[in-house]
């Protein structure tokens, strides 16, 4: 990929360079670097990432019911995890079952996916 195939993401840790076409962001990008075993055999399937968008919406939905999440928001945080658990976004889930074992990585992959795209359909 040229230099221009990817984007700058920032968190705790500095930055790194994510493939441009890509939903995911830092943690899931140094996740991909770190955990380089079993790529093409071992990545998560289609039922754990729809269960990651069902939790997600879950979520989002419950925390507009208790108002602590803007009715925007939820709109746009529904319609990313709906996207996720029909599986239009699955080549947006790299990760392999290889990863420390909280499963902090696949987590943090649905929220950025999610989040990425909810900003995406806000006009971001």
């Amino acid at each position: 990929m040229s230099a221009a195939a990817f984007r700058a993401e920032s968190d705790s840790m500095g930055t790194v360079q994510v493939p441009a076409d890509r939903y995911w962001g830092a943690q899931t990008e140094r996740s991909r670097d770190n955990f380089r075993i079993g790529v093409d055999r071992f990545r998560w399937g289609r039922s754990i990432i729809r269960s990651l968008g069902i939790l997600k919406k879950a979520a989002a939905l419950a925390n507009g019911e208790l108002g602590q999440l803007p009715a925007e928001r939820v709109r746009l945080i529904v319609a990313a995890a709906d996207e996720v658990i029909a599986g239009t976004l699955d080549d947006h889930f790299p990760l392999v079952v290889f990863q420390t074992g909280s499963g902090t990585q696949s987590n943090m992959n649905a929220n950025e996916v999610i989040s990425n795209r909810a900003i995406e359909m806000a006009g971001g």
